[in-house]
């Protein structure tokens, strides 16, 4: 299992707790039915897993590990849902039977895991005949901003390599279809979808979250303990995400890729 590049300081889960279905499944929204089970592989704090239990009969939450997996544990039950179970789970070797859900999902766990293909594999075998595999991951290497500050492109250089020392790939998003093919899907679909922020209150809020995250989360710890970066960079890269999020011109596309494979 590759080592998860972001970690879950209160900065990354600021940024994970904006997740629904509307911003980040809803390609998959037509395929959930009230009669689904479903698998949500990788459920963080389980603002998706929540939205997606509302849709369907059944989810099953799982996460690398205990801790990880309280957080979307504390969200159903916060939320009084009972149709959600929970189990720590290595996406590359399932314990679940053979087809044993109707739909399997993943939301940015692709990129984080040590052999993609092999995760894929197992989310196919405990899928039923016929059901679908949903997965979506960014494109580090697509994502575009403006004004064009030199310390945004530091960040970015500096997350691909660290992401990529852990392990992961950071421009999974172009690989989803080639990576479904590959674990042995024939019938995929693949499309893509982005996050846009623009205004003052989203710059506020993306520009904030990773002026923190560069200096407190794990990314950051890693930075520096790896003498990829200094302290000093850092702060000139945080620095320079509140200039961007300050400033009226400012602009952020991230694209994403998304596949519904069918089993």
């Amino acid at each position: 299992m590759a080592t998860y590049t972001h970690g879950h300081h209160e900065s990354v889960l600021r940024s994970h707790n904006n997740r629904t279905i509307a911003n980040s499944a809803e390609y998959l929204r037509p395929h959930l039915t009230p009669d689904a089970s479903l698998l949500d592989v990788g459920a963080g704090p389980g603002t998706i897993t929540v939205d997606l239990a509302a849709h369907v009969a059944h989810v099953t939450a799982t996460e690398i590990g205990e801790s990880e997996l309280a957080l979307s544990q504390t969200l159903a039950a916060e939320r009084g849902l009972s149709n959600i179970d929970f189990g720590v789970e290595d996406a590359h070797a399932l314990s679940f039977p053979d087809a044993s859900f109707d739909i399997v999902h993943a939301h940015q766990v692709l990129q984080h895991v040590a052999d993609p293909v092999q995760a894929l594999r197992e989310m196919r075998r405990v899928t039923k005949p016929g059901g679908i595999v949903a997965a979506r991951d960014a494109d580090y290497a697509g994502f575009f901003w403006f004004p064009l500050l030199p310390e945004l492109d530091e960040w970015l250089r500096l997350y691909r390599e660290a992401a990529r020392a852990n392990g992961g790939e950071p421009d999974a998003g172009r690989r989803l279809l080639s990576w479904a093919r590959a674990a042995g899907f024939e019938e995929v679909t693949a499309t893509a979808s982005t996050w846009c922020y623009a205004t003052p209150e989203e710059r506020a809020w993306w520009g904030g979250m990773w002026a923190d995250r560069i200096l407190e989360s794990a990314l950051a710890r890693q930075l520096v303990d790896s003498a990829m970066a200094s302290r000093a960079d850092l702060l000139r890269i945080s620095d320079a995400w509140r200039a961007w999020a300050d400033d009226g011109d400012g602009w952020f596309l991230l694209p994403h890729g998304e596949i519904l494979a069918r089993a």
